[in-house]
């Protein structure tokens, strides 16, 4: 009322137009703003629900093609697993037609075994119905001809006691037939194992070799300097070596003979560095002999040592080694020692192994069995109980004393080592391309074992077959019964173990049949 006291009325009134005119103004720039703001608003959530379907389509249209790409997989995968199964149940299927028809082979088999056994048992008992008869009518017998005969009291004992020693010696041989077949089912078979794993573990290098100490000359004015003037070289040569040189004996080549194959390969090396150097006089031949010798025990002692470390045996003495490379140039039926001892001693071991024992102990046993053939030339006596002696002149423990001394059955047997070590021996000697043996040594053990199976009584051929490893006794059968042959084998098996030496083993076959010849005209 102040404000429209201070204007006259025409004022107050357009005073309170305008007003009335600016809030109508304000009130319609109001409404035309929240009228644009409710359209951008409808227009924002239009846009909002378009992209909103946009992307609701989209999804509905990845989550389709997704879905199509799983079923596909799932499809797939469903298919190949079918295929799978199918063929599974295909192979399950023709199992089980294998296993079938395996089943129905075993039980006819069976069957048959079942049939065979009866006929057996059928067979055994009529057998023993006959052998009883038999006994019967061998006793009646005896009586009738104690009667008829009239033989006095001390004839008629007599009589008796041989048959009652016949009777005893038959059941003897049936009873030792009984027990040796017991001992071949349980030993055998163990042992048979055993060696066969040990020989299949033990891969070596079979090799051959020839110990020819002969040397090849490129002219023969070489010999005029190898002899030298009046022999005076091939002298000193001869006395510093200790072998014997042989000029004229071979063509072209000079050959050095020696029983010491250690001297023969000192000889040899010495020879041929004197012909490639030329120089050839008693000094010179006295340097180089020299300086081999020296080089030679160096090199023997290494083939020594690299035997122990192939052997897997602990480190030895140090002149057991010496000893032990000798071997190396030493040869038995073509057959390298030094080599054969590793073998002997890995096959020892591996025996050893298979029987729960000391393996180390069974190599070393193994590796020193033959050392005693490089001490042959110096010493006496057989090379086991050599090699035995020297061991324990060394320190060796006793068990492998006995071990190396009894490996041939020389001494007795105080643990298991000699046995282990024969067997092993055996195995490496008479594998194929071990050793050679000369056309002479091999015709006379041929005939030897004829010999010895002819020596019996009642024997009427012998043949010795399979490069013998087999003898073939044929007897008479009028005057040899079944269990004599059984004994005659025995017998004949025991004479070659008492007089012959060979390697592995030799079968024994004694044959006795009877044949009845008729003519018809």
């Amino acid at each position: 009322m102040s404000i429209l006291a201070a204007f006259g009325p025409t004022e107050a009134g357009w005073v309170l137009l305008g007003g009335a005119f600016g809030y109508a103004y304000v009130r319609y720039k109001e409404r035309v703003r929240r009228r644009e703001i409710s359209q951008r608003r409808a227009t924002e959530v239009e846009a909002a629900k378009r992209e909103a379907e946009s992307l609701l389509r989209e999804a509905r249209v990845t989550a389709n093609e997704e879905a199509i790409k799983l079923r596909n997989q799932a499809e797939l995968a469903y298919v190949t697993r079918q295929q799978e199964l199918a063929g599974a149940e295909q192979r399950l299927a023709q199992r089980e037609c294998l296993i079938t028809t395996q089943l129905e082979g075993f039980l006819q088999r069976e069957k048959s075994l079942q049939g065979q056994q009866a006929a057996l048992d059928q067979r055994e008992c009529a057998l023993e119905k006959a052998r009883i008869e038999t006994d019967t009518l061998a006793r009646e017998r005896r009586e009738l001809l104690a009667k008829a005969a009239h033989l006095s009291e001390a004839d008629a004992r007599v009589q008796l006691l041989k048959d009652c020693e016949n009777e005893a010696v038959q059941d003897a041989n049936k009873l030792s037939r009984r027990i040796l077949s017991e001992a071949k089912h349980t030993a055998e078979d163990q042992a048979r194992r055993i060696i066969s794993l040990a020989i299949q573990r033990y891969a070596a290098q079979h090799t051959f070799e020839t110990t020819t100490a002969t040397i090849a000359l490129t002219g023969d004015e070489i010999k005029g300097r190898i002899i030298g003037r009046e022999g005076r070289n091939i002298r000193a040569f001869e006395a510093l070596t200790g072998v014997t040189v042989l000029i004229d004996d071979t063509p072209g080549a000079v050959v050095l003979s020696g029983f010491d194959p250690v001297r023969r390969e000192i000889a040899r090396e010495a020879m041929q560095r004197l012909i490639l150097d030329g120089r050839i006089h008693p000094t010179r031949i006295e340097e180089v002999v020299a300086k081999v010798k020296e080089e030679m025990d160096e090199n023997v002692r290494k083939a020594g040592e690299d035997a122990i470390f192939r052997a897997g045996v602990p480190p030895l003495h140090e002149d057991i080694a010496q000893v032990l490379g000798k071997l190396k140039f030493r040869m038995s039926f073509s057959q390298n020692v030094l080599d054969h001892s590793v073998e002997v001693a890995h096959l020892t071991g591996l025996m050893a192994a298979e029987l729960g024992l000391n393996v180390a102990a069974a190599k070393r046993a193994g590796l020193l069995h033959d050392l005693g053939k490089a001490l042959q030339q110096d010493m006496e006596g057989s090379h086991a109980i050599i090699g035995a002696e020297f061991l324990k002149r060394l320190g060796e423990a006793d068990d492998i004393v006995n071990g190396v001394a009894s490996h041939h059955d020389e001494v007795p047997h105080t643990c298991l080592w000699g046995i282990l070590v024969s067997a092993a021996d055996a195995i490496s000697a008479s594998r194929p391309g071990a050793r050679s043996e000369t056309m002479d040594t091999y015709v006379k053990r041929l005939e030897n074992l004829e010999k010895i199976g002819l020596s019996f009584p009642g024997v009427d051929k012998c043949y010795a077959v399979q490069a013998g490893r087999e003898l073939r006794v044929f007897v008479q059968p009028e005057v040899l019964t079944d269990d004599q042959a059984t004994a005659l084998a025995r017998n004949v098996c025991r004479k070659i173990e008492d007089e012959m030496q060979y390697p592995g083993q030799i079968r024994v076959t004694v044959i006795r049949e009877t044949r009845a010849v008729e003519f018809a005209k």
